[in-house]
């Protein structure tokens, strides 16, 4: 019999998993089914990485059993005795089949506990939502048939890079984030967004990188894709930290890690504001280089705490209780390590111009020499909300004291529901950005070079069109032209009515 050598495509793979999604919907929002769908693909690669490994010890070792668990146990992960989906393939007919599945991950979370303990804690594939005992097997059964074909064999000997896989759990959580409305924006940033941002904070070989909001893990992993490969290996060459306040996004961003051979990223749960869970030596861990795309303007952020804050993040002033921005900006820049850190950050614009106690924290920080750049977006281009935003980047490392400002808002693809960055739009900022870092920045109506004087005498607010006059100057009119133009059609006019008129008179004679 002649090997399987059948490779599927990036696109295939992609394809493939979003079609499986058919077994839910119409049962289940695609908010909801989205977990039971990446968990399912989190099961088929434990397994089919697990098979693999295992004939690839067999026909090393022959059928020595003994010896071959033994190497198995030293694996990335092990999977216990009937937990592979092969297993769940042969028991597809089984009365219970969700239970059955549960069970299955159950074993596979206890079996790896330092790894994965959690990670399944919030999906139960025996849920009423999936219809009566009935009707849910009935769509287990489809889901389980729709992965099991050999456009979805996950074995690395076939698909030849892990890579394909880490894409396509990427592919599917922008897709499901992109019909998720403004739930979307809480777990997904747009690709372009994250690419952007990542090399916006050039992060080095040896780095660590944090993203406190990290949602389902993929601006973390674009930054860390910018860090090189460890000598010798596919694991890049820094370390990753997250935390997350929502348990299943948390999980997602667990899995994600995995997916993309980031297994030893600790990624936290909890409230980053008032329940920091990424510490050291009784002291917030700090980092090269943060990142985050936090809620916009959250709302009952912890302000009632604030003011005793045991870490003291927001000794430069408390934000207002219903605007969370600045506490998550504080966080970040307080995380960074000390004279050489850099924080970048996404937020809605009146982080820019809002005063009382937010004006407070802009003039400390500008007066620290820590704030950066500015950079303006264009608008929707996040999910779920068509306002633009823009990006701060904080460095606790200036070389100067001045601050740049982009006006990056007009340039981009239109798209019917959401604008997107262009790959030309993404390497016109980050230019302007190293230019700037070299003693220039200066592009007319695009970037300004701003001194803190000129800043102080904009009373701190950042607004961007106050530093770069982006204004078009119209085309001035030629009245005289224009006039003629009219009356020329005016007289065209007049001998249209008089031949409706003649038209209309032989009309009535006839």
């Amino acid at each position: 019999m002649k090997p399987n050598t059948y490779k599927p495509t990036q696109d295939e793979i992609n394809s493939a998993l979003w079609a499986a999604c058919d077994s839910f919907r119409g049962t289940l929002d695609s908010s909801d089914y989205k977990n039971y769908i990446l968990n399912f693909m989190f099961l088929k690669y434990l397994s089919d990485v697990w098979k693999d490994k295992y004939d690839e010890y067999r026909k090393q070792l022959g059928d020595n059993d003994q010896l071959i668990r033994r190497k198995m146990s030293r694996e990335r992960f092990v999977l216990p005795d009937n937990c592979t989906f092969d297993y769940i393939v042969k028991k597809k007919h089984d009365d219970d089949l969700g239970g059955l599945i549960n069970k299955i991950m159950e074993k596979i979370e206890d079996e790896n506990k330092s790894k994965m303990d959690g990670v399944f804690k919030d999906i139960d594939f025996n849920s009423d939502r999936l219809g009566n005992t009935k009707d849910r097997n009935r769509r287990l059964k489809n889901l389980i048939d729709d992965f099991d074909k050999p456009v979805l064999n996950f074995r690395p000997s076939v698909i030849g890079s892990e890579d394909i896989i880490g894409n396509a759990y990427m592919y599917l959580i922008e897709r499901f984030a992109g019909g998720a409305g403004k739930k979307g924006g809480e777990f997904f940033t747009p690709h372009e967004i994250s690419v952007l941002l990542a090399r916006l904070m050039m992060p080095k070989a040896g780095d660590r990188i944090c993203d406190p909001t990290c949602g389902s893990g993929s601006l973390l992993i674009t930054v860390a894709e910018q860090v090189p490969f460890k000598e010798g290996t596919h694991l890049r060459n820094c370390s990753l930290y997250g935390q997350d306040s929502n348990g299943t996004t948390w999980a997602l961003a667990k899995m994600n890690m995995f997916l993309h051979g980031m297994d030893a990223a600790q990624i936290e749960w909890g409230d980053t504001i008032n329940q920091p869970q990424l510490i050291e030596d009784d002291h917030l861990m700090k980092f090269d280089v943060v990142v985050a795309n936090p809620p916009f303007s959250l709302d009952k952020w912890g302000f009632e705490q604030a003011a005793h804050d045991t870490y003291k993040r927001f000794h430069r002033g408390i934000p207002p209780r219903t605007k969370g921005d600045y506490a998550f900006i504080l966080h970040m820049v307080e995380t960074a390590v000390e004279g050489t850190g850099k924080a970048g950050v996404i937020v809605p614009h009146g982080v820019l111009f809002r005063g009382g106690s937010e004006r407070q924290i802009r003039e400390s920080l500008i007066k620290d020499n820590f704030l950066e750049a500015v950079i303006g977006l264009p608008a929707n281009l996040f999910f779920g909300t068509g306002i633009p935003a823009a990006i701060l980047i904080f460095n606790k490392g200036k070389k100067t004291k001045d601050v740049l400002f982009i006006d990056a808002s007009k340039e981009f693809e239109s798209g019917k529901k959401q604008n997107r960055l262009r790959e030309s739009n993404i390497v016109k900022i980050v230019d302007t950005y190293k230019a700037f870092l070299k003693g220039k920045g200066e592009v007319e109506k695009y970037a300004h070079r701003s001194t803190q004087k000129e800043i102080k005498e904009n009373d701190y607010n950042l607004n961007i069109p106050r530093y770069v006059d982006s204004f078009e100057k119209e085309e001035e009119v030629d009245i005289v032209a224009v006039q003629k133009e009219i009356d020329a059609l005016e007289k065209e006019l007049a001998d249209v009515k008089k031949q409706m008129a003649k038209y209309l008179k032989e009309l009535d004679f006839k």
